[in-house]
Parts: C-alpha cells; sequence; structure tokens
C-alpha cells in the first residue's frame, strides 16, 4: 500500500477570486497543494492557506503565503508534514485583481487509517 492510496482530492477552478476551504472530521494530514493561473498573477496579492482551528481562534495561523505577481504555478508539498485536528478547517484564499483564470486542488489524507 502506497502512501497516497487514500488520498482525497478538493478541486475547485475560477476567473474571480479564488476562496475554497477543505476540511475532515477525522484528524487530517495534508499532502499537497497546486494552484495553476492561466497567466502570472500581475498583481501584488498572496495565494494563502490558512488554518481555521476548530479549537479556538486563538490557533488560527497562516501556512503558507505566496505572492502570485510573477508566478503562475504553485506546488506546495509540507515538509515536515502537517496535521490537523477533526474540524478543523484549511482555507484557500487569492484576491486575483486580475481575474486570472485558475485551478486549484488540494490532496490531504485520513490520519486515523495509519497510512500517513
Amino acid at each position: 500500500m502506497s502512501t497516497y492510496d487514500n488520498t482525497q482530492v478538493d478541486r475547485a477552478t475560477g476567473a474571480a477570486a479564488l476562496a475554497m476551504t477543505t476540511t475532515m472530521a477525522v484528524r487530517w494530514r495534508l499532502v499537497a497543494v497546486k494552484l495553476h493561473l492561466s497567466a502570472v498573477g500581475g498583481a501584488v496579492e498572496n495565494f494563502t492557506a490558512t488554518l481555521d482551528s476548530v479549537t479556538n481562534a486563538v490557533y488560527d495561523t497562516v501556512h503558507f503565503s505566496l505572492n502570485m505577481n510573477a508566478v503562475a504555478d504553485v506546488v506546495w508539498v509540507p515538509d515536515p508534514a502537517i496535521f490537523f485536528e477533526a474540524g478543523d478547517e484549511l482555507d484557500f484564499a487569492y484576491n486575483n485583481a486580475n481575474t486570472r483564470d485558475w485551478g486549484l486542488e488540494v490532496y490531504y489524507i485520513d490520519a486515523t487509517l495509519g497510512v500517513l
């Protein structure tokens, strides 16, 4: 059994602002995030991944942030692994002022399965 046998994927596309949330009802691990823009962002704006903690807002943290001004592709593979509690939300955002077409894929795994 490979590490990715039980990987789940959330996908979204658009041409306006990006706003997507990934969560699970069990403890989970983020595997990878891929974002593609149809052209470099062209504006000084960050693509972010922010924890919305189920425990308490004092634990909310930005886990990833990248200025997309001169970037069209992002592949983020957290190392070391990032684990989330059941109900934690990972919120992805990008204002997309230049209305680039975008595609976002978020790969994650149920951490309770023991396949990490």
